[in-house]
């Protein structure tokens, strides 16, 4: 007999991919925690039965997330990560010497239980030394906190559920309070191309520009999120996401990725203009 996972991304709209093995069932307080081994994507997360991240694909969205702010500013020492619990986003933090600390808040222990236990290629730097994992609420954790963090990443869920205060004008206010003067706030932005998820790409991004004095939007490709086609928010006080690209320094580190790079960068910026109509009108 054949095992499907299928998720519906719309009401119109489903995805399936063929698994081996159900590896990993459970409910925590927050949500439904899944791990399955499929036969094209390798082992995959889902939370409430949306796909979060799978083996084949997410150096994508990890890179896209990090190198991005990383190659604007590369001497960030002090970051936040807000929600996360795979592991990844830390992990490619942890490629920056100069990175001294990551506070990482998670909402939900269990995904950061599963994801040791089932994705070690993503959650190897959660038990590093330079890491303080806080199990709370992202919302509470960053009241009150007044320009410490060089770099914020809102590598959050979907805006339902847990995640849904992640996407509030209040949140990000707060967010610019915690920066300091060249911080850089990034976030996961959602997609444009289905209209329930255009809801929240155009809120945020109206958000955001409310807010910060720099405020872009730039994509990537990933083929497991809805759509394939994906959104991320860059927003500043200062540092301009084109203009203070630091390409040459950022290239002398080295690093080795696999879908990220400088020329990437800039490209990612330049938007269809389905997308910059719908965030320049702010109606969906």
């Amino acid at each position: 007999m054949e095992l499907w996972y299928t998720e519906e991304q719309t009401k119109n709209i489903r995805f399936s991919m063929k698994i081996k093995e159900h590896l990993f069932s459970g409910k925590s307080k927050f949500q439904k925690v899944d791990i399955f081994d499929s036969y094209e994507f390798g082992k995959l997360m889902t939370l409430d039965g949306l796909v979060m991240v799978t083996e084949k694909d997410e150096f994508i969205y990890h890179d896209m997330i990090v190198h991005t702010p990383m190659a604007v500013n590369p001497n960030m020492k002090q970051v936040l990560v807000i929600g996360g619990g795979d592991g990844g986003t830390v992990r490619e933090l942890l490629r920056y010497d100069k990175i001294q600390h990551i506070d990482m808040v998670e909402i939900d222990k269990m995904v950061c239980d599963v994801a040791k236990n089932y994705l070690p290629t993503l959650s190897c730097g959660l038990n590093n030394p330079k890491v303080a994992l806080y199990y709370e609420d992202g919302i509470k954790f960053i009241k009150d906190k007044k320009n410490k963090y060089d770099l914020i990443i809102i590598d959050s869920t979907d805006p339902i559920g847990p995640g849904e205060g992640l996407f509030t004008y209040e949140f990000y206010s707060d967010c610019y309070m915690a920066l300091t003067e060249d911080g850089i706030l990034v976030n996961q932005n959602e997609s444009a191309v289905y209209e329930d998820n255009r809801v929240e790409t155009v809120r945020a991004t109206k958000k955001l520009k409310e807010i910060f004095p720099i405020a872009k939007v730039y994509q990537a490709n990933i083929p497991t999120y809805p759509s394939g086609h994906w959104l991320f928010g860059f927003a500043s006080k200062k540092l301009h996401p084109l203009k203070d690209l630091q390409s040459k320094n950022w290239n002398n580190l080295n690093i080795k990725t696999k879908y990220y790079n400088t020329d990437l960068h800039i490209g990612s910026f330049a938007l269809p203009n389905y997308i910059k109509e719908i965030i320049s009108d702010g109606n969906v």
